[in-house]
């Protein structure tokens, strides 16, 4: 914890088909930590549309983000551009050097992996690129938000929500992320038990699976390539 004297730079990487969820549900959160600022970050200070077409725009670019305690990086189909982005993958080791934590989100996991970050490290993403965690030397925890010393990490999307908490409890204590969880009223009640490929249904599954196929198949390219580069020679 954090005494709230002390003022928190946060910052976020926006970007080209990010799943917008993976940004806003933690932005939701993590904006109204007391005593903090809140960077939108991108390469260029253009808007940007996420994967359904939600138009974003960053207010800084990732050379004037000033060092950050706290830098989120969200997924989404568009990560696997960023994946080989050496500018990207730069500002994120510079910043997890000094960061008191670095928060990845959904396939944000993938993005942190390919920057060198997830060497031994615990940590868990979407359901759907789970099995590629291995390819980046992570040590794969089937869990909805995994956190191993400055490395925070959820699950797909809307768990994003749940790692923000967390993280907020980290940086300014239990108590203000428990008032932040009721200003924003988060007592989920889904209306269905399909929310995890252990729960759902046997054709809900395979339906999720067959629309994800081919992403799935590029990112395992691609993970099978960092892999290489990162000298994992073998996957869990």
């Amino acid at each position: 914890m954090i005494p709230e004297e002390i003022h928190l730079n946060i910052g976020a990487i926006i970007f080209p088909g990010l799943d917008q969820t993976d940004f806003t549900a933690p932005f939701e959160v993590l904006s109204r930590l007391p005593n903090s600022t809140f960077h939108v970050l991108w390469k260029e200070k253009i808007p940007v549309k996420d994967v359904k077409g939600l138009i974003l725009t960053p207010e800084k670019t990732l050379f004037q983000s000033p060092p950050l305690d706290l830098l989120l990086v969200p997924g989404g189909y568009g990560q696997e551009a960023l994946m080989e982005d050496e500018t990207v993958l730069a500002f994120i080791r510079e910043q997890a050097v000094k960061a008191k934590y670095v928060f990845s989100v959904c396939t944000g996991a993938l993005i942190c992996g390919a920057a060198g970050l997830l060497k031994g490290v615990r940590a868990t993403t979407h359901w759907s690129a789970f099995h590629l965690l291995g390819y980046f030397d992570a040590i794969g925890i089937d869990e909805r938000v995994v956190i191993d010393g400055s490395f925070v990490s959820a699950a797909g999307v809307t768990a994003g929500i749940d790692g923000a908490l967390r993280v907020a409890a980290l940086l300014r204590g239990d108590r203000v992320a428990q008032e932040i969880q009721l200003q924003i009223q988060y007592a989920p009640e889904p209306p269905f038990n399909s929310g995890t490929p252990a729960s759902a249904p046997p054709e809900i599954l395979a339906a999720a699976r067959s629309t994800s196929r081919e992403i799935t198949e590029t990112r395992l390219t691609t993970a099978k390539r960092i892999a290489a580069k990162l000298g994992v020679v073998t996957v869990a």
